[in-house]
């Protein structure tokens, strides 16, 4: 079987997660020994979607005429397009009823998580399969020369204790409480990699990003061997997020060997535990606590436990559960 794998947009969405995910189902795919095409212009048996664009449709409705199976990849839900850009909310109920439309248009759908699964679910969709976006091991791995030099190159002492932070800049990442963290922690350097133009976002977004704090860095956007060894040369990965569908820069920093810390949301709940592969807390409050027992050294290292999970999450078995996906569409 030869699958296309089809993008539309894909330069623009190259700085997101949903970009690290593309990257991941090629890796998969290659992995696994799959033929796949990224060009509609070339022939293939069946077709892999990830956005919800107009080419994108009307490349569905074409493949669907001439008999080929079509995988949707569900990367997306309105909870997650809340809290995100101006005036997401009050598009979010056009938004779900548009990726509706589009989901529906799939034989199959794949989502990230079990937890995105029941979400789609619960919106009346059917052949939902939760598979992993998967991380790559073989690159992502602790390089401490690597992290000495991306703290000299932020002008980051050895002796500094830093807090990582990964994601555009908008609320449903929990900018504002890395924002908020820095400012009650003086004392610790909190970087913030990642990138969006401030007229996207709302006013509150704009005003944290240009607080000024001498103790918070936002580098912007940086290529995946910069997060690598921002990762290792950090003290802390912090994942403020309030919704996601899975969460990349979680599972590279279990890669990583990072300490992990997450917020207490139904998404993590299902493949990170709390006090076993990273520590969890529900409010500000609760993160300066779990932030101060990291970084003086009173919390126990999780990071072989949590690695273990960037394992069972990698790339290659990945790529399997796709497959499988595929050859049932095409009564392999």
């Amino acid at each position: 079987m030869k699958i296309l794998l089809y993008t539309e947009s894909r330069k623009l969405l190259r700085h997101s997660g949903l970009g690290r995910a593309i990257e991941h189902q090629e890796r998969a795919l290659r992995e696994n020994g799959v033929p796949f095409t990224t060009s509609p212009k070339e022939d293939y048996d069946l077709l892999h979607v990830n956005f919800y664009g107009p080419k994108t449709f009307f490349l569905v409705k074409k493949a669907r005429r001439k008999g080929k199976k079509v995988v949707y990849h569900a990367h997306s839900t309105e909870e997650d397009f809340r809290n995100s850009y101006r005036c997401s909310n009050a598009l979010a109920p056009l938004f779900k009823w548009w990726i509706c439309r589009c989901y529906r248009m799939g034989d199959a759908i794949v989502t990230p998580t079990p937890y995105s699964k029941r979400l789609l679910e619960g919106y009346g969709l059917t052949n939902v399969h939760a598979i992993s976006n998967g991380v790559d091991t073989a690159f992502f791995q602790r390089d401490e020369e690597a992290g000495r030099a991306w703290r000299e190159k932020l002008r980051l002492a050895p002796t500094d204790k830093v807090v990582l932070g990964i994601g555009l800049y908008l609320e449903r990442k929990g900018i504002l409480d890395f924002v908020e963290m820095a400012r009650r922690m003086p004392d610790v350097k909190f970087v913030w990699l990642g990138h969006l133009n401030l007229s996207l976002v709302p006013d509150k977004i704009r005003r944290a990003v240009t607080c000024g704090l001498p103790n918070l860095l936002f580098p912007g956007y940086v290529p995946a061997e910069e997060v690598r060894a921002a990762m290792s040369g950090c003290d802390l990965y912090w994942f403020p997020t309030l919704e996601e569908n899975e969460g990349i820069p979680a599972l590279e920093a279990c890669a990583c060997k990072t300490p992990l810390l997450v917020r207490d949301i139904p998404v993590f709940s299902e493949w990170l535990t709390d006090g076993e592969t990273c520590f969890k807390a529900k409010d500000v409050d609760g993160f300066e606590e779990k932030i101060r027992a990291v970084l003086s050294g009173s919390a126990p290292d999780l990071t072989e436990a949590a690695y273990q999970v960037a394992l069972s999450h990698d790339v290659a078995p990945v790529g399997r559960e796709l497959i499988k996906v595929y050859r049932s569409l095409l009564g392999e």
